[in-house]
């Protein structure tokens, strides 16, 4: 617990400029460095001194990039790759509060403890804090500062209500998706930041939504951390998170560090509840408009002077008891447990006999597990490293390289490239550890590369997913410089080529037709793709029946997997872009309501959820969606180009793709697309067929009959008996039999029946 020179607490809640003070405060000496708790906040840092400094002059020191000129004397870092040896004039370490976090905190406690500046030293962070510093640090002296800006709850925000400029706060990757999905349907789209988004990825989100290109941010509370963002209201869509132990509400100090996003410099910030959730109540409002907080009682704490005597020594010396009341003991984090499983490995007992071998050992178990693996699986990853380290003194070229290559090979959607994402900063972490690889510029280089075009693909993924096509950027709407699909896909097939050794094949033909090829030269029928009588791949259950997932059959040989897949996914998102309905973005409410349930419904909605919308539409719309093909039935409300050939053979393919593989080829007909109607041969409920287009009638002398909806509610015009005439030739059955059983096909109007509840309503109410 050394003290050297001035200590300075700088407390306050957020928006009061604290970094800004300390970056100031950093320039005024000769050397310094910041400690950060996040990768993003300290690049974001490092940028702005290097403008006041130079770029000769300023490090960045992060677990996975390291940017040291020479000559530097300032060090942007975040705290856990702090460069503790070093002796500069400033040190600084923000968000100090994260002392009590359960996982990370002990890294922030030994910073508090013992990171001092020869001249000056500031702890950043929240004033609940004020009093564990006064006692650990009694010479400190604290500089509280106000919040520049009002934070005020407005109580609840709905879809529609829901302001220009603000964030939509979730805690999963889930909640997030679902969320801007909806903001993509009703109101033009939103952009993503959560905590797997790369630097890269997320600064272009950023972009989107600060440049205005969309007007809304879902986000996780990866937002709570510092980031600058232009946010006026915060909408929390849930108080409680899964913290990877269990799910529990979030502390009213927590919710308040991420209300206080919004708001900007003097400009007043809100916050509220989203959607179906209940506001908070009152007391928790106010202490989160007042900054009034419980103080923060007792810090994570681990002895960080090791014992590498012997593996009981470095585990006993880990278990030191913490050297005052306020601070407790620290469990298991991740390094700890990696290294008691790999102690109990036989290959890694053979390998410890000295401190080096064991310093080493604990060195690779502090490689994050970045990705959603088990944590067997990231064990085992690091036993290898160790012994590929201890065995040749540093890892192979070759199997960097095929780790990197399986980056490459595999999956294209935003789940499957936020995993590869993880993946690539494992070896990015490794290359920028001193010695481990030959070649560390190379590899830092290569790996960096790989997460940029990876970065920028999830991007365009985002974008795809999650905003409408008119608020998309002119320079991702195709074109020269587009970013589209094909162009990130070129892009890593000509990394992947140049990472290959000669003589390796480094090319798919079929791939690479594909991608060359327009999505009408890829056939869709049965769930099964096809491309040059090659059956390239299948449709499989996703997270609904519109948005699919694809796994891909290709041939012996085929290479280039993830370019394939990128092409397929196309080919299902031009098909069902060819089924939605796209209004401007002055349109109505209830025209918003009405396009939504027809697009997440492949064209179809039920009339009776539709009625009050319609009614209250104006005229000019109404006459819009007659334009688009949009008929008002009966039972239904539908697209008419969802009942021609290519929109039933996509309905079929999705349905049955949704549905455990049900397997609706039958229905399909070369001349009008689909049967019209049929006695019911197959045990499938009255939801599946409705998805599929049918109305079912359990009628148990024809095992149930089912009629396609646009057929149907063209029968509803005819006189009765032509209803009868035509319904019994399509079902070959007889006419007398059906005549008796009539009223059970040809049911009294829904929208009749809509009419009459109206009316009940309006007389009830006057």
């Amino acid at each position: 617990m050394m003290e050297q020179a001035e200590v300075i607490a700088a407390l306050g809640p957020t928006n009061t400029g604290k970094t800004h003070r300390a970056i100031l405060a950093l320039c005024e000496h000769e050397s310094g460095m910041i400690g950060l708790p996040l990768r993003l906040l300290a690049r974001e840092v490092f940028e702005r001194v290097v403008k006041i400094k130079g770029a000769d002059q300023v490090a960045l020191i992060t677990g996975e990039e390291k940017v040291v000129p020479p000559k530097a004397r300032y060090w942007i870092s975040t705290v856990e790759a702090m460069p503790t040896d070093l002796l500069v004039d400033f040190v600084a370490i923000d968000e100090i509060q994260l002392c009590a976090h359960p996982e990370r905190g002990h890294i922030f406690t030994d910073r508090l403890l013992r990171a001092r500046g020869r001249k000056e030293t500031w702890l950043m962070g929240a004033d609940s804090m004020a009093s564990l510093i006064k006692e650990l640090v009694p010479r400190a002296k604290f500089r509280r500062f106000p919040r520049l800006s009002a934070l005020r709850s407005e109580g609840g925000y709905t879809l529609g209500s829901l302001p220009k400029r603000s964030a939509v706060v979730a805690f999963s990757a889930e909640k997030v998706y679902e969320i801007a999905e909806k903001l993509r349907a009703r109101r033009g789209g939103a952009a993503i930041v959560f905590g797997g988004l790369s630097p890269r990825a997320r600064n272009a989100q950023v972009e989107l939504y600060e440049s205005g290109e969309v007007d809304y941010l879902v986000a996780t509370d990866a937002i709570g951390m510092g980031l600058n963002l232009d946010i006026e209201r915060v909408a929390f869509s849930e108080w409680s998170k899964f913290d990877g132990q269990r799910r529990r509400r979030l502390d009213i100090a927590e919710l308040a560090q991420i209300a206080g996003r919004a708001g900007r410099f003097q400009r007043n910030g809100f916050f509220g509840a989203f959607g179906a959730l209940n506001r908070l109540d009152g007391k928790d409002e106010w202490a989160i408009e007042n900054h009034r907080f419980p103080a923060i009682r007792s810090l994570s704490y681990r002895n960080s002077d090791l014992d590498y005597a012997s593996a009981e020594s470095l585990l006993d010396s880990l278990y030191l008891p913490a050297p005052h009341r306020c601070l407790r003991l620290h469990g298991d984090a991740e390094d700890v447990q990696s290294l008691k499983w790999l102690l109990l490995q036989e290959a890694v007992k053979e390998r410890t006999f000295n401190s080096d071998a064991l310093r080493l050992l604990f060195e690779v178990c502090q490689i994050p597990a970045y990705g959603r693996t088990l944590p067997e699986e990231h064990w085992r990853l690091l036993k290898k490293l160790f012994i590929e380290l201890r065995d040749h003194g540093q890892i192979s070229e070759e199997w960097i390289q095929s780790r990197v290559e399986r980056v490459l090979r595999h999956g294209g959607d935003i789940e499957s490239l936020t995993a590869k994402i993880a993946a690539i900063r494992t070896w990015t972490y490794v290359s920028a550890r001193g010695g481990w690889v030959n070649n560390e510029r190379f590899w830092q280089e290569k790996t960096r590369q790989v997460e940029d075009q990876l970065s920028d693909a999830l991007h365009q993924a985002l974008l795809e997913r999650f905003v409408s096509r008119r608020n998309r950027p002119k320079a991702m709407m195709g074109g020269k410089n587009s970013g589209s699909a094909h162009d990130w896909s070129g892009k890593l097939h000509e990394l992947r080529a140049r990472m290959l050794p000669e003589g390796e094949p480094n090319d798919s033909q079929l791939a690479l037709k594909m991608s060359q090829s327009s999505p009408e030269d890829v056939k869709l029928e049965d769930g099964h793709f096809t491309f040059q009588e090659h059956r390239v791949g299948i449709l499989r259950r996703g997270r609904s029946i519109w948005s699919p997932e694809v796994r891909l059959l290709l041939p012996p040989g085929a290479e280039q997997p993830g370019l394939a897949e990128r092409v397929l996914r196309r080919v299902v998102r031009a098909r069902l872009e060819a089924l939605e309905l796209r209004e401007e973005s002055d349109a109505s409410s209830q025209l918003r309501g009405v396009v939504y349930q027809l697009n997440t419904g492949l064209g179809i909605a039920r009339f009776e959820s539709l009625h009050l919308l319609l009614q209250k539409m104006p005229s000019q719309e109404k006459k819009w969606l007659k334009s688009q093909g949009v008929y008002c039935g009966h039972r239904y409300v539908f697209l008419r180009p969802a009942f021609e050939k290519v929109g039933l053979a996509l309905r079929y393919a999705l349905v049955g793709a949704f549905f455990s593989r049900i397997d609706l080829s039958y229905l399909d007909e070369s001349d009008c697309g689909g049967k019209l109607a049929l006695q019911k041969a197959d045990n499938l409920s009255a939801k599946v067929w409705e998805a599929a287009g049918y109305i079912y009638f359990p009628l148990r002398q024809f095992s149930g009959v089912v009629m396609r909806i646009d057929w149907w509610e063209l029968l509803m015009k005819l006189p009765r008996a032509e209803r009868i005439e035509a319904l019994a030739d399509e079902l070959k059955i007889d006419r007398s039999i059906l005549a008796r059983m009539a009223s059970s096909f040809f049911s009294p109007s829904l929208r009749s029946r809509g009419r009459r509840q109206n009316r009940r309503r309006t007389a009830k109410s006057s």
